[in-house]
């Protein structure tokens, strides 16, 4: 019934788009629910609050490129499952991920990681457990209960047919380290989440041909990810080249203009490939970045030589683009000048990933500005620093309604 209400609302206004030229298609609404609302009231006082209250009143809302589904619309849906790329259209993202990897037959399939089967689905309580590399392994406890070793497990797409794939179901990405059993391992959403859509008739599990297909029908552009193999590459021959090459390859047979594609990969030989051997898709190639702290960010001298052999786009999380800035204030960071000094176009990862911001300690996206950070709706400063002060051409969300309300307020397509 999701499935059917959200692809009538949404086909009902893109369905006409095919015979219009793209300068000319009409906005497609969005349904925003009530997050961006309870994050523009619980802004501290003063003008972009303000000017964000008069937004709240406005009559509709539409879709926005700003706003990209990162994993489709991974706070409350099963990450790269039908459900959540279709919660993701809804709420209104011009852009949908599906991250890339591959099956033990060479299919592409929508998955975070080759490696993460055993938290992202229910393998682990099928009979396919069996073929997973690393078995469940309950956690052990001291005689006093102190843990001494975590649960684990390892399963991989890789070990799979796509056939064999297609029967898992997929529910939020979460493990117990605590389970002594693998119904116990199975849980551990975190608490800012939920596993409402995680039931056993939701969590579809997609190949990478599948999103295209329903991202198609859905009127919304596309962002794969090209994921890291877990195994040693060549893979039964399937060489990094072949594999990067397949993926362009499915957009191309499906008919999907390059404009409508931005591939991505932390792998910088990816995404010269793509610009050496694809040009139409690699001048919208995105070279994400990887660092975990400020120590691991490019050099101008890099980032500049990076443009230099036609890497347009840089992706790096949100901690690298802005600082703490005088007083309360969030300010852009010097990285983020000297990459649109170097010429080179942003995007960012991830909003809507850390919680609770008002309790402090927010952890990764905002380590170089957590102190300015105290409420929820701060994420709406954020947002604005992002867009007028760095520049960003779009930002990743695993709810993309905050940042389609936010696009639609500043008047950003």
């Amino acid at each position: 019934m999701f499935r059917a209400l959200v692809v009538s609302a949404l086909l009902a206004t893109t369905g006409a788009q095919a015979q219009t030229p793209p300068q000319a298609q009409p906005p497609v609404p969005a349904q925003l629910g009530p997050r961006p609302f309870f994050l523009v009231a619980d802004m501290a006082d003063g003008p972009l609050k303000r000017e964000l209250q008069a937004c709240t009143r406005r009559p509709g809302f539409t879709r926005s490129q700003f706003s990209i589904g990162h994993r489709g619309a991974a706070l409350q849906f099963p990450e790269h499952t039908r459900e959540s790329y279709e919660a993701a259209a809804l709420m209104g993202a011009g852009i949908v991920e599906c991250d890339v990897t591959f099956t033990r037959d060479k299919e592409l399939v929508c998955r975070h990681a080759q490696n993460d089967l055993h938290t992202t689905t229910n393998i682990l309580a099928t009979p396919l457990a069996a073929k997973c590399i690393r078995p469940f392994t309950p956690a052990t406890f001291d005689p006093a209960g102190n843990r001494l070793t975590a649960a684990s497990a390892e399963c991989r797409t890789s070990e799979l047919t796509l056939a064999e794939f297609k029967t898992l179901r997929g529910k939020m990405d979460a493990a117990n380290p605590n389970a002594r059993t693998v119904a116990d391992y199975l849980v551990g959403t975190a608490s800012f989440r939920t596993d409402l859509y995680s039931g056993p008739t939701s969590g579809t599990l997609l190949t990478h041909r599948e999103s295209i297909e329903l991202f198609q029908r859905l009127g919304v552009k596309m962002t794969p990810e090209l994921k890291r193999a877990a195994v040693d590459m060549p893979f039964d021959g399937f060489t990094q080249q072949a594999y990067a090459q397949k993926l362009i390859d499915d957009y191309k047979q499906a008919g999907v203009p390059p404009r409508d594609v931005w591939p991505q990969s932390f792998e910088i030989a990816d995404v010269r490939y793509w610009v050496a051997n694809e040009p139409a898709f690699g001048q919208q190639a995105v070279y994400l970045d990887d660092a975990t702290t400020v120590a691991d960010l490019p050099t101008p001298a890099e980032m500049a030589a990076w443009r230099a052999e036609g890497i347009r786009i840089w992706a790096p999380p949100t901690f690298a683009l802005l600082a703490a800035g005088p007083g309360t204030s969030i300010i852009p960071s010097a990285v983020a000048r000297q990459a649109r000094q170097a010429g080179l176009q942003l995007i960012t990862w991830t909003l809507e990933r850390s919680g609770l911001l008002a309790d402090g300690n927010n952890g990764f996206y905002f380590q170089t500005f957590d102190r300015q950070v105290k409420r929820e709706g701060d994420v709406m400063h954020v947002l604005d620093v992002l867009a007028r002060e760095v520049g960003v051409q779009g930002v990743f969300s695993d709810w993309p309604a905050t940042v389609t309300f936010y696009a639609n307020c500043a008047g950003l397509k």
